[in-house]
């Protein structure tokens, strides 16, 4: 890599290494080594374990942060959606990560700069790299400026969330007790029929859902009801 190379691509990252060998490092791929030891002393796998870790950490705060009630369950789960190939491989092909990779002649006659799997472990040891060269905080801001958009679109989809146990998990730590649940309201045709749920926690309705079945209306009840706690706490 040039010169000009590595500050075009510490620019797409947002951070400028102190060390350039660290980041030169972070886009040598183990064939490139194997097949230059001369040019290349060292591969990027020790980064990238490192970038793993401090990727996951850089979610689970950003998430644990972002809403109090997040459970363990679903943060996990989020943060796992996050650390997976795919969506990796895309933050890595938005800043063109596989035209600055180093790879040994098998790699690139065989397509390496675009396969998702080289892709995804060179975006870890980036971020490896950045918190080895710059600290934490400058690695959290790398992580979040080019995967704050999908954890915000993970959060938004829902398809991570069990507001039901979540519900039942903080009724049982504030007040002891388990949530219960009424349906209130049944209406429409048999195979069309639209359910009312209501949330009480000890004695008062704390959330209210309607959907086309009692399980769909409970989760939006018990939605709000977690909204309405997590409020109580921040007047």
């Amino acid at each position: 890599m040039s010169k000009q190379e590595i500050e075009e691509l510490g620019s797409s990252i947002g951070y400028c290494f102190t060390d350039k060998g660290l980041l030169l490092e972070a886009v040598t791929h183990k064939s490139f080594h194997h097949e230059n030891p001369d040019k290349a002393s060292s591969y990027n796998e020790r980064l990238e374990f490192l970038g793993d870790s401090v990727l996951g950490l850089v979610v689970v705060e950003y998430l644990f942060k972002l809403e109090k009630y997040y459970s363990e369950a679903i943060m996990s789960k989020i943060k796992s959606y996050i650390v997976k190939e795919a969506v990796l491989s895309d933050a890595a092909e938005s800043i063109s990560l596989g035209a600055y990779l180093r790879l040994g002649k098998g790699e690139k006659e065989t397509g390496g700069r675009g396969k998702k799997s080289i892709l995804a472990d060179a975006m870890e040891a980036v971020f490896g790299a950045v918190y080895i060269d710059g600290g934490y905080e400058r690695a959290r801001d790398a992580v979040l400026r080019l995967l704050q958009d999908k954890i915000d679109t993970a959060v938004s989809s829902e398809q991570f969330f069990d507001y039901k146990t979540d519900l039942q998990e903080e009724s049982q730590v504030r007040f002891g007790i388990l949530p219960r649940y009424m349906t209130v309201k049944q209406e429409g045709e048999e195979h069309k029929k639209i359910f009312t749920v209501e949330v009480y926690i000890k004695g008062d309705r704390l959330g209210r859902g309607s959907g086309r079945s009692k399980k769909e209306a409970e989760t939006i009840a018990a939605k709000e009801a977690l909204s309405k706690i997590k409020s109580s706490e921040n007047p």
